[in-house]
């Protein structure tokens, strides 16, 4: 039986109990090779051992999905943006060439709501059914006083794997080298302060469909692309010398992780197709266009490194496994990135 005190006090046990009722059957279509136990114990584990890996490094990653959460508090709709926590993670993960292995989320809300709480932790589910990493774990915390009678913010943690001699880090990079991008689904989960502004500044309906095809609250909640399948497989022709998730601070901050000292970025615009959110943003908020790549991933979720001679093997093989690839642009030794 829950505490009637605690329920005075603005805390339902009873509802954190149904909380985990609800989720266990998302978290069993998130099994994978290594999990052990289920969800419900004090820790989640996950054994290692069994992936055959000869020196294998941990690669960690957490992240929230910002203030995209309000978009959705507006819309009323919470089955997607789980789907954000987990990739703004595991794409990270991926960066460093790792496998991602399994996820944790942190779910705070003002009150619990079972059937809201499912909502959210099936849209994780679904994030780590398409990054096959299991969801071994997590925490639904109830705040009364901190957080507002029907919003919450979730967090998530991911853990992957790679071989010590295959980590990513820009060292195998040299000038000359290409870039293949990949395209968005979006704004993802990165710039919504100033969405939001623009939003507000003009007056925009979220429930209007203005030149897209569905309504524009459901276009900026469209979530994250998780690229981990097929660009785990083009990591494994060991031919890809870098890869970076086009996150906060857009292509100015990221690019330039994923490089080395000395070196730079030439991105050649208009080589690929630019998701029409952003010239939809960049119009109503009067905003400079160069200061678009700074903000914003102009449609490029994740770009990969590799030689001119193998870009074409590597665009083929992300095509054939559901990704649109394109030839953005290429490293120089001009330190920074230019946008021509």
């Amino acid at each position: 039986m829950g505490s009637k005190e605690y329920v005075k006090a603005g805390v339902d046990l009873e509802a954190g109990y149904e909380v985990v009722r609800r989720i266990k059957k998302h978290t069993k279509n998130t099994n994978r090779i290594g999990v052990m136990g289920g969800i419900g114990s004090f820790g989640g584990l996950f054994d290692l051992s069994i992936l055959n890996y000869k020196e294998p490094v941990l690669v960690s990653g957490t992240d929230g999905v910002g203030t995209k959460l309000k978009i959705a508090f507006q819309m009323n709709k919470h089955d997607t943006i789980g789907i954000d926590a987990v990739a703004m993670c595991v794409n990270d993960v991926l960066a460093q060439g790792a496998e991602p292995l399994f996820f944790l989320d942190y779910v705070a809300v003002g009150k619990n709501y079972p059937a809201l709480v499912e909502q959210i932790v099936k849209g994780v589910s679904d994030g780590c059914v398409l990054a096959n990493s299991a969801l071994i774990g997590g925490e639904t915390a109830e705040m009364p006083g901190l957080y507002q009678d029907g919003e919450y913010d979730i967090a998530g943690f991911s853990v992957g794997v790679v071989e010590k001699s295959e980590i990513l880090d820009g060292s195998k990079v040299k000038e000359g080298d290409v870039l293949i991008g990949l395209l968005s689904s979006g704004v993802h989960s990165n710039g919504f302060s100033l969405v939001r502004k623009i939003v507000s500044d003009n007056n925009l309906d979220l429930k209007e469909n203005y030149c897209f095809t569905k309504p524009l609250g459901e276009v900026l909640l469209t979530p994250t692309r998780i690229y981990v399948k097929p660009v785990l497989k083009a990591i494994k022709t060991k031919k890809v010398h870098s890869v970076m998730h086009v996150t906060g601070g857009g292509f100015d901050e990221n690019l330039v992780r994923g490089i080395k000292d000395g070196q730079g970025i030439l991105i050649n615009e208009g080589t690929w197709p630019i998701h029409p959110i952003f010239p939809f943003l960049e119009g109503y908020g009067k905003i400079n266009h160069r200061e678009m790549y700074n903000v914003f991933n102009m449609g490029i979720g994740m770009v990969l490194v590799t030689s001119k001679e193998d870009s074409l093997e590597i665009i083929k093989l992300l095509e054939e496994n559901g990704e649109k690839a394109y030839v953005i642009g290429e490293v120089t030794n001009q330190e920074g990135v230019t946008i021509k």
